[in-house]
C-alpha cells in the first residue's frame, strides 16, 4: 500500500508540473535561444537561457509537449536556476542515467525531477523526458561557456 501512495504522490507532481509548469513563457533578455522537437511523439520546445558570468541567471520555456515532456521541462528549470554551468551540466547527466534506469549518486539535487525515475519503465518516454535538458545542453555548447562539457548529456 505504501508504494502505491509514492506512486501517486509522484504521479500528482508530474501533473501538477505538467498543468502548471514552472517558468513557461518567454525572457526578455536571454543569451541563448533553442528550439528543438521530438519526432517520435511530436514534442516541440523553444528553450530560452540567460547566462551571466557561467551561471544560469534564468530560463524560460515554451512550445508543446506531452505532459512527461512538458513537466520535466518546468522541473529542469526548478532545479538549475542559479546553478553555474558545470553543476548544470552534471544534473543534466545525472537526470539522463535517472531515466535510464541507472542508478545515480546525488539525486536529491534534481528536485523534483527525480520523480521522473518511473520514465524508465517505458523507453519510447525517455525522449520525452530529456528533451529539455538536451535542448539545455545545447545552449550551453553554443554558449561556448559549457567548454565542451555539455557533450555529457547525450548519454541514451
Amino acid at each position: 500500500m505504501a508504494i502505491s501512495r509514492l506512486d501517486n504522490l509522484y504521479r500528482q507532481v508530474i501533473l501538477d508540473h505538467s498543468t502548471k509548469p514552472h517558468h513557461r513563457g518567454t525572457l526578455t533578455e536571454s543569451t541563448q535561444t533553442i528550439e528543438m522537437n521530438n519526432p517520435t511523439c511530436g514534442d516541440v520546445i523553444q528553450l530560452e537561457v540567460s547566462l551571466k558570468d557561467g551561471v544560469i541567471a534564468d530560463i524560460a520555456f515554451s512550445g508543446d509537449g506531452c505532459s512527461i515532456s512538458t513537466a520535466s521541462a518546468s522541473m529542469m528549470t526548478d532545479a538549475i536556476i542559479g546553478k553555474t554551468v558545470a553543476e548544470a551540466v552534471a544534473l543534466g547527466a545525472t537526470f539522463s542515467e535517472l531515466v535510464q534506469g541507472k542508478a545515480v549518486e546525488n539525486e536529491e539535487a534534481l528536485g523534483d525531477a527525480a520523480m521522473l525515475q518511473g520514465v524508465s519503465k517505458y523507453p519510447a518516454r525517455i525522449k520525452c523526458a530529456t528533451l529539455a535538458w538536451k535542448a539545455l545542453a545545447q545552449a550551453i555548447d553554443e554558449s561556448g561557456d559549457g567548454h565542451g562539457l555539455a557533450h555529457q548529456f547525450h548519454k541514451e
